[in-house]
């Protein structure tokens, strides 16, 4: 059975309470502001004291990457306490000569590195960091038993990625083979020895930093032993770049090497904050190490194209929130977040109009306004309404607030899907969620919708499951298994899930499915089939082909088809399938294709009149040949019945080689008669009866036995 992989370890955002001073002044209490931010969405874990600082523990959600720095966490204060934020203005002095007459770099995979920056310091003296500097990175650090300062060089990179979020890297320059920077795929069988002295082996689909002749970091994640700074070190190259989120995640689980930079490149990272946050470390490095600033920066890959802008209708939030903001007070908090108002030029004004009164300016209908860089997370009109109500406050949105509500439509797949889940836990099933991914046996145990090789994941998220499933029926089986090792007696259980098959363009083919496993037998999860065909208003009976396969009993499994198309597949399980997945009980299992119940689906309630006359019943026991289905005699009796047929009701299948000679069986089934207008006689229900019987005779050969 496949088991959970570890999760990489938590990395908590620690915040120097001392440090937030250079950003704004704080005429609050630490308690004030860790109330205040846990209000508007940054939970507050705890505050330690550390020396004359405090360690302030904060819970930064996935969508917030800009709150994994200290200026993102100002920012907050800023706009909840209306502060000024002022920012350093991050300006070194460039002495030395272009850059590009020095360095070289070359992105060999922009897919993984959307944007690379490089600038170089000569002259650098490496030492010990400052007291200030260090006393801020123990505070942050404060979580961590063993930590202690490297050198100032390595500790101002630390400093500007806990400042801004934007991870950086220093490279001593002279060690780079061929003084370039490649930034490429790993090549197989490469590895690298990293900065914590362990080596890794890298694939192919991992990004990696090179010079001329082998890796020199492993992008995003760390860098290497072999190019790091010493006190030895007097030319630096500064690396400030954006690398693939998921790229960062795949190569980190898949090294289990996870760091401070690794987990601010998984979240994503201001694209437009990796030149401002080269630029702070170079001034940084240049007011406490020393040295020459090249001139220029190497940019590959650019600044992104402008963001959307956004129209907010003033009158929605109240709409939404129930309570009214003033538009002046919403146009300052979306302000102070960062958003910019379009600019719009002056009209000119001519001596003549001065001397005229001004109109009086109409209040605002709505507000145009672009969301910063690094707010990914802001892209539509509710989101800026989220954003007025975390500053303005929750808790001044009363519990008894007026929200108009209109009910939404719900879509047809909402409709048959909800139908399905109904007549499923009427029949009493419990339903189940399982992983899409799954061990290899699992996946070839049952693939009754496509022969092609199952997809396979670059990284499995459990331990020995690596195929995408084509099918559900192997995961329901496995969790039947897990039930019964649980002494559970009823193990009723259904699944509605995606599976997926190769395609020869490359993405993948999607198939919503239902699937379900009951205790009971083939013709009661038939049952279960028709009952949920006639809820969705489908009128038609199933028709049943022989399915071949060692997981399903030969004898007791189907092709379902609807109309002639494929509908999907049952059976009970054979045994051998029952000890591939160690089942101790029966089972029986069925996978249906839900969008061909969707297509044939009729959701509009129908109505029909009871009829106030009494049903009549005719006892049917026809003999005929054993490879006679039953599924193709009742659809030859359902088409010579006629009008007065209300039901056709199966009882059982009898076999006696001895009174009905070889390769003979007995149907056993019931009639049920009724006319809408007036009481049925016995003579009708006979005629209705012998046309049954002589069509049956006619196109099975069938002999009714007396």
């Amino acid at each position: 059975m496949a088991t959970l992989a570890p999760l990489p370890p938590a990395i908590p955002m620690i915040v120097s309470w001392n440090w937030l001073k250079e950003y704004l002044p704080l005429n609050m209490s630490h308690a004030e502001a860790t109330e205040r931010l846990l209000m508007a969405g940054l939970n507050h874990e705890s505050t330690t004291p550390v020396a004359d600082d405090l360690a302030i523990d904060l819970e930064v959600t996935s969508n917030r990457p800009d709150c994994n720095g200290h200026i993102g966490v100002a920012r907050e204060i800023s706009v909840l306490f209306d502060e000024l934020l002022q920012l350093p203005p991050a300006a070194p002095k460039a002495t030395g000569g272009d850059v590009n007459n020095f360095a070289r770099v070359r992105v060999a995979a922009p897919d993984l590195c959307l944007r690379y920056t490089a600038r170089l310091i000569s002259g650098v003296k490496v030492g010990p960091s400052p007291d200030w500097l260090v006393k801020r990175l123990a505070t942050v650090y404060s979580h961590k038993e063993k930590w202690k300062p490297v050198n100032n060089v390595v500790d101002i990179t630390n400093y500007v990625l806990l400042e801004c979020a934007q991870p950086l890297h220093a490279f001593d320059y002279r060690k780079l083979a061929g003084r370039e920077i490649i930034v490429r795929r790993a090549k197989p069988g490469e590895s690298l020895e990293a900065l914590d002295h362990n080596i890794y082996k890298l694939d192919p689909e991992m990004c990696v930093i090179a010079d001329s002749e082998a890796p020199v970091a492993i992008a995003g994640v760390m860098g290497g032993a072999s190019s790091e700074v010493t006190t030895k070190t007097t030319e630096i190259l500064i690396e400030s770049a954006e690398f693939a989120p998921l790229a960062v995640r795949r190569t980190a689980r898949q090294l289990k090497l996870h760091s401070d930079s690794s987990y601010r490149f998984e979240r994503g990272v201001d694209p437009l904050g990796v030149e401002w946050a080269s630029r702070r470390c170079c001034e940084l490095i240049l007011e406490i190490c020393g040295g020459e600033l090249c001139a220029g920066v190497i940019d590959i890959g650019g600044e992104p194209a402008p963001r959307a802008p956004i129209v907010l209708r003033l009158a929605q939030i109240q709409r939404v929130l129930g309570i009214e903001v003033p538009p002046s007070e919403v146009r300052r908090i979306l302000l102070a977040l960062g958003l910019t108002e379009p600019v719009v030029d002056a009209p000119a004004v001519t001596p003549a109009k001065a001397a005229r009164p001004l109109p009086v300016p109409e209040p605002p209908v709505s507000l145009t306004l672009t969301p910063p860089s690094w707010r990914r997370d802001l892209s539509r009109e509710i989101d800026l309404i989220e954003e007025v109500a975390r500053i303005h406050g929750y808790d001044k949105i009363p519990e008894d607030a007026s929200v108009p509500m209109t009910s939404s439509h719900r879509t047809d797949w909402e409709r048959v899907h909800d139908t399905a889940g109904s007549v499923l836990c009427a029949c009493g099933f419990d339903e189940a969620m399982t992983t899409s991914v799954v061990p290899a046996a699992w996946n070839e145990a049952f693939s009754p919708w496509c022969d092609a090789p199952a997809l396979v994941t670059g990284q499995p998220m459990l331990e020995g499951a690596d195929r995408v499933r084509r099918s559900i029926v192997p995961s329901l089986l496995a969790a039947r298994q897990q039930n019964e090792a649980q002494q559970n007696e009823a193990i009723e259980l259904f699944e509605t899930s995606r599976i997926y098959f190769p395609s020869p363009t490359g993405l993948p083919t999607e198939q919503w499915s239902l699937a379900l496993t009951s205790g009971r037998g083939y013709l009661f999860v038939k049952g279960v089939l028709e009952a949920l065909l006639s809820a969705l208003g489908i009128g038609h009976a199933l028709t049943a082909e022989p399915q071949p396969g060692s997981l399903l009993d030969s004898s007791r499994s189907a092709r379902l088809l609807l109309d002639g198309e494929l509908l999907g597949f049952l059976g009970e399980v054979s045994p051998v399938g029952k000890k591939a997945f160690s089942l101790r009980g029966a089972a029986t299992v069925a996978e249906i294709d839900l969008r061909l119940l969707l297509a044939r689906a009729n959701m509009i309630p129908q109505h029909a009149d009871f009829s106030n006359f009494p049903p009549m019943s005719r006892d049917l026991n026809l003999i005929v040949d054993e490879a006679v289905r039953w599924s193709d005699l009742e659809a030859t009796v359902r088409a010579s019945a006629g009008e007065l047929l209300e039901a056709v009701r199966y009882a059982e299948t009898y076999r006696d080689a001895q009174k009905d000679g070889p390769g003979k069986k007995r149907l056993l089934f019931s009639l049920a008669l009724r006319s809408r207008a007036r009481t049925l006689t016995g003579e009708e229900a006979d005629a209705a009866r012998d046309a049954v019987v002589s069509a049956c005779q006619a196109k099975h050969g069938a002999v009714l036995l007396a």
